[in-house]
This record gives structure tokens, sequence and C-alpha cells, in this order.
């Protein structure tokens, strides 16, 4: 199964909008980071490991609103660090639902019980949670005991109260085609909305360097953990050319000015994933950045990813820009 129907129309207007105005690199989605402060330290992420003067801060709810307005991008991702930490996050959710934003909250959800009364069910909003494997699997990963229990509690919480909840997973190397579809088969019978994946990424600051994944690697994964219908059934938050990517029926172009990110730093060059310094604005994040540097075959740093946030905005992009794709992601394949 394809993205949300509505996220879908979304997208597709916006695409149409941005062809008529002869617009060449637009945001599909940003990435904002109102804040890098967390209470949890996974192996996967160097966010807490910035000065500890940086992960005091917390973005003011104007900032952060007027860089997605800057920006123009029909989507917002908030993460961090972990967003509920944050004392005026649900402001930030609320300004951005006014303006007809789609917003996606990725958290932890260790302490979603605790503030998920300052928010209300809306359909252009979900919460995003962090689902790294089944329970020893995730446990390990994000280094606390008891953190998968927790996150499958908070989905429950959640989905009581009526909101849609989404799950965000990333697979390493020692990971199986049997591991990925046991946790995508849990999450499925947990009533999730929709589900994220993505194969581990190299990420420079993160505190393990030795469980990324290759391109053949990934494409061996994915196309065996794939295999007897099992994508059709999966509740997948992804264009099917993007999961033919993953498969390797298919190869993408990098799209890095797709999926931008904002911080505390400001507009990060050139992704969410690559960290060659800050822009102050959308502006000169776009118009001063060497793109065509990037991407697998130009920068080594390239080489093994096949990350959502590089390679789902070209999938989408192909996605909506074809009567065939379209149909196809319509109906799920």
């Amino acid at each position: 199964m394809a993205m949300p129907l509505r996220q879908s129309v979304r997208l597709g207007g916006y695409l149409m909008k941005q062809k008529l105005l002869r617009k060449e690199k637009f945001p599909l989605l940003v990435e904002l980071e109102p804040l890098f402060a967390c209470n949890l330290k996974c192996a996967g992420c160097g966010k807490i490991a910035q000065p500890h003067t940086l992960l005091k801060q917390r973005m003011p709810v104007e900032q952060a609103v007027g860089a997605i307005e800057e920006s123009g991008a029909p989507m917002v991702s908030i993460a961090g660090g972990e967003p509920l930490m944050h004392p005026k996050i649900d402001e930030i959710v609320r300004q951005l639902l006014d303006r007809r934003k789609i917003v996606f909250l990725c958290t932890n959800a260790l302490l979603l019980h605790k503030h998920i009364h300052k928010f209300k069910p809306h359909h252009n909003f979900a919460w995003m949670v962090h689902i790294d494997g089944l329970e020893e699997r995730h446990d390990a990963s994000v280094r606390k005991e008891g953190g998968f229990a927790a996150a499958v509690e908070a989905i429950k919480l959640a989905k009581e109260k009526g909101f849609r909840v989404m799950t965000n997973t990333t697979f390493f190397d020692g990971d199986t085609a049997e591991d990925v579809v046991d946790v995508l088969n849990y999450l499925n019978d947990l009533g999730v909305d929709n589900m994220q994946i993505s194969p581990a990424y190299a990420y420079e600051k993160a505190p393990d360097q030795e469980h990324w994944l290759g391109v053949q690697q990934t494409r061996e994964l994915f196309s065996k953990a794939f295999g007897g219908g099992n994508r059709k059934r999966w509740r997948l938050n992804h264009s099917p050319v993007f999961l033919d990517f993953l498969e390797g029926k298919r190869d993408l172009e990098c799209t890095p000015w797709g999926i931008p990110s904002y911080s505390l730093l400001g507009w990060q060059r050139p992704c969410y994933l690559l960290d060659d310094g800050y822009a102050k604005t959308y502006k000169e994040l776009i118009e001063d950045t060497d793109w065509d540097a990037f991407g697998r075959g130009k920068d080594p740093r390239c080489d093994n990813c096949m990350a959502h946030c590089g390679y789902e905005p070209t999938a989408v992009i192909a996605t909506l820009g074809s009567l065939k794709e379209s149909v196809r992601a319509a109906v799920g394949h």
C-alpha cells in the first residue's frame, strides 16, 4: 500500500503549481529540528553530541513556523532531539496546521502520555513513532530497556484517542529479511496507519559507525523481505517507485534539495544526512549550494546512501509526473 490519498493529492497539486511557476528546485517536506536535546542516546544518531550550550536551546515558535513559510513546503516532519521536550511544541504544530501544512511529529514516544492532552486529532497531523525492530532489537538500538514496550503503549494510547499514528524504522546490516517481515507484520497487526522504512546510512556523527548497509546489501534485504506479496499487504508510507528502488528493480538519482533540514543552526547543507555547513535563509541554501556535486558517483559519502530523504522525493516526482505510476500508486502496486 502506498502513501495516503490525501497526501498524494496534496503533493500532486503542489507539484503542478511548481511546474506552472517553472521552479526547478522546491521542497516536498522540511525536516524541522526545533531542538537537539533528547531523552535517549540512540546508536544511530549523533544529535546529542552538540555542545551543551546548544542542547539547552529551544527554537522560538515564530522562527520555526517562519522557516517553513519561507520554504513553501507542503509537509513538515518535526524531529530533533525529542520534540516533546520542547515546551511550545504543541503551539508549533497548531500554527503549522493552521497554515494547512501536513505535519508529522517524530518521537520516541517515551513522553507521549504526558503531553498527548496538548494535541487534538487532525486530518493533517500524525505521530511518527520511532520503532527500530521488535523488543530486543529496538531496546538495543535506543539503548534503553523498556523502550519498545513504552512506544507500543504510546501507539495504542494515541490510536484510542483518535490520532493517526505512523512509524519510522531504520534497518541495519545485522537485520535479516525475516526481521523486516516480523516488525512490519507486528506494526500492521498493531493498527499503525502507515509505516516508513529506510536502510541505515553512515551518518557521520552517529556513535555506531559499524552497522551501515551498502547498496547491494540493501537491495538483497528488501527484495527478500518484499517477496510473497508482502509489500502490497503492509501499509507502507512510500511510493511504489521508491520501493522498487529499495529492491534494486530500478535506480534513481538523489534529489538532495527535496527534503531540506532546518535546525537551530540554520538550513543544513546539502541535506539531512550530510553536514557541510549552514545557510541563514532557504533562498541562500537553494541558490548557493552546488547541488550537482552530491549523489552516488559524485561524492564518495553518498555512495552507499539509499535513504528516503534523498530518494523518495525523486520517486514522488516520478510517480506524480506519470499517469501509469500514479495509477500504480493508487492501487498499491
